[in-house]
């Protein structure tokens, strides 16, 4: 029998219409990345489109079309397909000529707090922080305790004793934790894109990468600095951020030993006059206690 080759599936013109649109913006655009749109109302969506529009685009599409136009891309851009290993949830593709991680930190400005609901996933780890409650003491300490928080009453008050992560990031939040959450007045869940990771020339940065400690960089840059000053400092290796403190530093050693030795010369001068009528004075002194 002869093997009947099977007939290509029939896609829809709508959607080759898509992924071609998809096509044309991936070989445009030099930033390209995947957010996940779960939890985020379409109300919302549609302001952060308004308020993004001159910084970013965000295209709306189902996984597998958005992996048929990765493929269709990756023969032009070098690894691009990579970023079908980040589709999750409710996903869609952002393209923008902003470096990953500027871009990463517009987005993240653009969020909103929101309470947590029971069955939504963590985005990062709760922790309900030590400190005073409005509670008085009652039922509210048998619920606190079976999620393993530590209380005592102060003043008629409940008082947490210590720090206490309910949900760790990627876990799900039960309604137990969800209700003491709202209680508390605790807003963990932030509203707007997901970001889940951004491509470009090749290389795709995760959002554990993209989430940059500002403050922290730049204080392990200013510690690295002066910890390489130091270094050169001390090996007597002359740039010109060492230079001028090291030139300082051999002058008033030199200075210090001319002194030391009486040597008297321009630049000791005058600190031998100051020295020579501290002696004078104490002897002057010495004298009178004996006379």
């Amino acid at each position: 029998m002869e093997n009947k080759e099977k007939p290509a599936p029939h896609v829809a013109e709508y959607k080759k219409k898509i992924v071609d649109e998809l096509v044309s913006l991936l070989e445009k655009y030099p930033v390209v990345g995947v957010v996940d749109l779960t939890y985020l109302p379409a109300a919302q969506l549609r302001r952060l489109r308004d308020v993004l529009r001159n910084k970013l685009l965000i295209k709306v599409a189902k996984k597998r079309l958005i992996s048929l136009a990765l493929d269709k891309t990756a023969e032009k851009r070098k690894g691009i397909d990579k970023l079908k290993d980040y589709l999750q949830g409710s996903c869609a593709l952002i393209f923008s000529k902003e470096n990953p991680f500027a871009l990463y930190k517009i987005i993240q400005k653009n969020k909103s707090k929101a309470p947590a609901k029971a069955g939504q996933i963590a985005p990062n780890d709760i922790v309900i922080k030590a400190g005073p409650t409005p509670f008085t003491p009652g039922p509210i300490i048998g619920e606190l305790g079976a999620l393993g928080i530590k209380t005592k009453v102060e003043g008629g008050k409940i008082n947490i004793v210590a720090d206490k992560v309910v949900v760790k990031e990627g876990e799900e939040i039960s309604q137990k934790v969800a209700e003491i959450l709202k209680r508390l007045g605790i807003e963990p869940m932030e509203i707007g894109l997901n970001v889940i990771a951004i491509y470009e020339d090749g290389i795709v940065y995760r959002k554990d990468i993209l989430a940059v400690d500002e403050e922290k960089l730049l204080n392990d840059i200013v510690l690295a600095f002066f910890n390489a000053k130091a270094l050169a400092k001390e090996a007597g290796y002359f740039i010109k951020e060492t230079v001028e403190e090291m030139i300082v530093e051999a002058f008033n050693a030199s200075k210090a030993i001319a002194l030391e030795c009486n040597v008297i010369c321009p630049e000791t001068i005058e600190d031998n006059l100051i020295m020579n009528q501290r002696i004078a004075s104490m002897l002057a002194d010495k004298i009178k206690q004996e006379v």
